[in-house]
């Protein structure tokens, strides 16, 4: 009797465990997204013939806008954004910014977030308010810097689109890329023309979330490609030329890494 229990007691939790999965829904299912970024996103670049945003089409019924350009750096964000308004307006439900690895490769400056000035303002704290000096930070909107261009690109998208889920993508790993004797790009145990490693460039894209309130999908770690090992040559569309734009097989694992980090992401609001 006590075994039958058992058993029945085990069905049930099966049988509820199967209907809650079986109703379950992607909060991106079916949604509107917008896509901005650079040749990893660009339809045309020809690394791949199926893009991530394609898979995430296939299997959530996505609508996907794409203005992605190959090459392109943060400071093409406010025109990407501009495009996508003159096209749809409001009708979108989501932005998905995925940028930043040829503002490395280019040599951009890191920047500053801030730039500060001491101002006099009026507190009060257990005693009647006073005018005190402070210092006081501001965005440093600096187009020639990247943190500069993360700032301005944010501040617009974020005006522009306020009751828009807007979500960052730090870039990913990324190796040779040998296009031709004016195109041939390092890999990133180099620093760039500024001194500076790939891994400040991806840290400052983490730093935006916070700064600007926005959820990061950290591309860099937890889609597990890793192109500066010959093993994983596999994911990329060229082990000799081209460790830098992902293949076919690259583009699905980074679809189905952001298939499970978008489902913990509301898409709308």
């Amino acid at each position: 009797m006590k075994r039958h229990f058992i058993l029945l007691t085990l069905a049930v939790l099966f049988c509820g465990a199967a209907n809650a999965q079986s109703t379950y829904i992607h909060p991106w299912m079916q949604k509107r997204v917008a896509y901005f970024g650079d040749s990893i996103t660009d339809p045309k670049n020809d690394g791949s013939k199926q893009k991530y945003w394609m898979f995430l089409q296939d299997w959530l019924g996505i609508t996907p806008y794409v203005y992605a350009v190959s090459g392109r750096q943060w400071n093409d964000i406010p025109r990407q954004a501009d495009q996508l308004q003159a096209e749809h307006g409001n009708d979108v439900d989501a932005i998905l910014i995925f940028i930043g690895t040829n503002d490395y490769n280019n040599g951009v400056p890191i920047g500053e977030w801030y730039e500060e000035k001491v101002e006099q303002v009026e507190y009060g704290h257990g005693k009647p308010k006073e005018p005190v000096e402070r210092l006081r930070r501001y965005m440093k909107m600096d187009n020639g810097t990247f943190r500069g261009r993360i700032n301005i690109a944010l501040d617009k998208v974020k005006r522009m689109y306020p009751t828009k889920q807007i979500v960052l993508l730090t870039p990913i790993h990324r190796a040779q890329f040998h296009r031709s004797d004016t195109n041939w790009q390092i890999t990133e145990d180099y620093t760039n023309q500024c001194g500076i490693y790939l891994e400040e460039y991806i840290q400052a894209v983490k730093d935006a979330g916070n700064i600007w309130a926005l959820p990061v999908i950290d591309m860099n770690s937890v889609s597990g490609l890793y192109p500066m090992m010959d093993e994983h040559a596999q994911y990329f569309k060229d082990s000799d030329t081209d460790r830098l734009h992902p293949n076919d097989k690259g583009h699905e694992r980074m679809a189905r890494t952001l298939y499970y980090q978008l489902s913990v992401i509301p898409c709308t609001f």
